[in-house]
């Protein structure tokens, strides 16, 4: 099994109002003392064919978790991008508040960058970072299943933040943008027939689909202090409960004065997608993972509820849907 990774680099950036103490402020502040820009040459594309070059549960932790320390453990392409950015902007409210105008960190940053990935990301070829002395809360993200996370997040009280999406619309959505890289390196687009097979095979980034979300939602209904479970289509409903919900589970509730000024709907507009894709550092911006930078805009696409039923058949529609219900009977879960 093989799968495409991207990343990111940026451009000359005006600091003022953003806050120093911040660990992706930092990065932007050593990046410009060194000299570097944000938005570099595209470099070529990698492909790994297992996830254990890069990350592996079985090594020694290279990093203690804190009970202080959030992990958004969610598959590619099922509204990944959206729940970091909520993360951050509520985590990092008061350093970075809502309503600084164009001083926000996400006109510099795409959310890749304010909370990155442990294997895309931080340990990559053969780097192993000083996390120890980044502030708290620290923000981190992974692709792996539940059970091969770090022994170390998994014997901790920190928060793991889990996202469930359709199973359709997760293959509309990885087949989309699997197709703008293989157009861009020269090859022939993947048709949606064929994507959908590799998907019934359980031919998938980090595991087969069903797998992967059964494996967390089990955990969130032993460990639900530890392990939260989201369903996209629910968030999309009410953006404002989910938001509550994971301010509160991260131990950052907004308070009666933020009610009232209304700062979790300000939350919502500045992480909405349709916003998100309109900003400088998503339009012109790049996220380094592992050796290729990519372009932010890759990461935004629709985010529409059941866009599946304008790719697929309701044949492959059934089919697809077959597979976890069979697989999720006596759980409990449904998607």
């Amino acid at each position: 099994m093989t799968w495409r990774l991207w990343a990111l680099s940026g451009s000359s950036l005006d600091f003022a109002g953003l806050h120093s103490s911040d660990p992706a402020v930092m990065l932007l502040i050593s990046r410009r003392r060194k000299g570097l820009k944000i938005q570099g040459p595209r470099t070529g594309g990698v492909i790994i064919n297992s996830p254990s070059a890069l990350w592996s549960p079985t090594h020694a932790s290279p990093i203690t978790a804190r009970p202080s320390d959030a992990v958004v453990a969610t598959l590619p392409k099922s509204g990944r991008t959206w729940i970091k950015a909520l993360l951050y902007a509520t985590v990092r409210r008061r350093e970075h508040p809502v309503d600084s105008s164009n001083h926000h960190l996400f006109h510099y940053l795409g959310p890749h960058e304010c909370i990155k990935f442990f294997e895309y990301q931080l340990y990559t070829v053969n780097r192993i970072p000083d996390l120890d002395d980044l502030p708290d809360p620290r923000l981190f993200a992974t692709n792996v299943p539940f059970a091969s996370l770090l022994r170390s997040v998994l014997k901790s009280a920190c928060k793991v933040v889990y996202v469930c999406r359709d199973p359709k619309d997760n293959l509309i959505s990885q087949w989309s943008f699997a197709n703008k890289f293989r157009v861009m390196d020269g090859m022939e687009p993947l048709l949606v027939e064929a994507a959908a097979d590799f998907f019934c095979h359980g031919v998938s980034p980090f595991g087969p689909y069903w797998d992967h979300v059964l494996g967390y939602s089990r955990a969130h209904l032993a460990h639900p202090d530890q392990v939260l479970f989201f369903r996209y289509e629910e968030m999309s409903r009410d953006p404002a409960a989910h938001a509550k919900r994971l301010a509160e589970f991260v131990g950052r509730p907004f308070g009666a004065e933020e009610e009232e000024a209304s700062s979790v709907d300000a939350i919502i507009r500045l992480c909405s997608l349709d916003h998100m894709a309109g900003l400088k550092a998503t339009k012109s911006g790049t996220t380094e993972i592992v050796l290729r930078a990519v372009d932010n805009s890759s990461f935004f696409r629709r985010g529409v509820v059941a866009d599946w039923v304008n790719h697929l058949s309701p044949k492959t529609a059934r089919k697809i849907d077959a597979i976890p219900e069979a697989r999720f009977r006596g759980s409990g879960l449904r998607v």
